[in-house]
């Protein structure tokens, strides 16, 4: 069984994490950074210390063909793909009424359409492989349509990327690939904290979105797939 990830983001925060949890299960995996270089050798470093391959690759990934070949380098680096987690994602606060166009863009290419475009690139090779594991990042409460005026583009993306999973995970459920959301909440590395919101009383550690992904990334999680886990805390019911 081929075991070799792609991880975006994976420099640091919880894309590093996740990154580490992989190679913890024996899994080779690419690190995807965009600026972060120094970041992402350190992680790599740290991923083989678990005795797995690692690569650092950059790519802007919210660039069709900087996708593709980010993709085709994993595969011909590492001899697969069979996990995708797609992290990568910007986010800021700002009111509706004074976004520019190019920040509207901005939050929907990194969300949204980044996801689309890794996964399609990674399909053939999860195909490929015989079975495989789409894990992309949501955020709590995305699935339900309100008001969000100071988060707007970054609403309306995470719910499209709830969408796209579930649209995958319909399709690919006879190819043996599974397709989830995690959606953290309010997370350690965040840069909104709103901790008095949170019913628990506390942020979430970067070590508990990683553990929802490990139970994903299973051979016994097969029968999971189209679902939408929450890491919140009860933070958004």
């Amino acid at each position: 069984m081929i075991k070799t990830a792609l991880v975006t983001g994976a420099a640091k925060g919880i894309g590093r994490t996740i990154a580490l949890t992989l190679a913890q299960q024996g899994f080779d995996v690419a690190v995807h950074y965009h600026r972060s270089e120094t970041a992402a050798q350190q992680t790599v470093q740290d991923v083989r210390a678990h005795q797995v391959q690692a690569i650092a690759l950059p790519a802007d990934v919210s660039q069709p063909q900087a996708v593709q070949t980010l993709v085709d380098t994993v595969v011909d680096k590492l001899g697969g793909l069979s996990v995708v987690v797609n992290n990568v994602g910007n986010y800021f606060k700002k009111p509706i009424d004074e976004m520019t166009i190019a920040e509207w863009h901005e939050i929907l290419d990194t969300n949204l359409n980044a996801t689309f475009y890794v996964t399609q690139a990674a399909l053939p090779h999860l195909k490929a492989a015989g079975w495989g594991r789409i894990i992309n990042l949501g955020f709590a409460g995305a699935q339900n349509l309100v008001a969000r005026t100071q988060i707007t583009p970054y609403a309306i993306a995470k719910t499209g990327v709830i969408l796209y999973t579930k649209a995958l995970a319909k399709q690919l459920a006879s190819h043996r690939i599974t397709a989830n959301v995690v959606a953290p909440g309010v997370v350690e590395t965040s840069v909104s904290q709103p901790v008095t919101q949170i019913p628990i009383g506390r942020m979430a550690t970067v070590a508990e979105v990683a553990r929802v992904i490990d139970f994903l990334i299973a051979p016994e999680a097969g029968y999971y797939t189209g679902q939408v886990i929450e890491v919140a805390g009860g933070w958004n019911l």
